[in-house]
């Protein structure tokens, strides 16, 4: 802290601030973190906090931060709730639970800082430092005695449409032969609505 209060400008402080806390991280990862420790200590100091104070902030911030982006999942409620409860640690004097280095109006104004620095921005911090989830889904229909998409290079399909060739070798199509056709073009369509309906509800999801 003493190192940070002898920083005036935002980029000397951006430094002192990657080698204090360790920020090592790739673009644009490494300018949000920074733009978020950066903005807690200048609210430190229009608030006139003292070091310890400050300190407190920039590690209930990080603390936060890091709670928010170990799980993809929406986890808001319980980000809001562990902010409320390392600031009521930092409230109150009970020894060796908690120490009270800011009063009842600091923490006012801490929640509000909070909420409208990172709540609010809650999306955008998950968006940019969570790993992003893919789900790879694949159908298979029970109902249906060969798959849809068939390999033409495959031996066995090949001698089976010789053999289908030399035992029908007029051009007429017989009602088995139109039946079967009819009920494989019925799967296709199945197949096919039920993958575009599948995809319509994970684009929702």
């Amino acid at each position: 802290m003493e190192e940070m209060d002898q920083m005036q400008s935002i980029p000397d402080l951006e430094r002192c601030l990657c080698s204090v806390l360790g920020v090592h991280l790739p673009e644009p990862k490494r300018g949000v973190l920074l733009e978020m420790y950066v903005q807690a200590v200048l609210f430190g100091r229009e608030c006139n906090f003292k070091k310890e104070q400050t300190s407190a902030l920039l590690s209930i911030m990080k603390s936060i931060h890091e709670a928010n982006i170990e799980t993809p999942l929406n986890n808001i409620e319980q980000c809001v709730e562990y902010a409320m409860d390392l600031l009521l640690c930092h409230s109150v004097r009970r020894p060796p639970f908690s120490i009270n280095i800011f009063s009842f109006e600091e923490v006012g104004c801490i929640l509000k800082y909070i909420h409208n620095s990172y709540v609010r921005h809650y999306k955008l911090y998950k968006y940019i430092f969570t790993k992003q989830v893919k789900l790879d889904l694949s159908l298979t229909y029970s109902d249906q005695d060969e798959p849809t998409k068939t390999d033409s290079s495959a031996p066995e399909v090949e001698n089976l449409m010789e053999k289908a060739t030399e035992a029908a070798p007029t051009t007429e199509s017989s009602p088995q032969t139109e039946e079967a056709e009819g009920t494989k073009l019925g799967y296709s369509e199945q197949e096919a609505l039920t993958e575009h309906e599948v995809r319509e509800q994970m684009v929702l999801v």
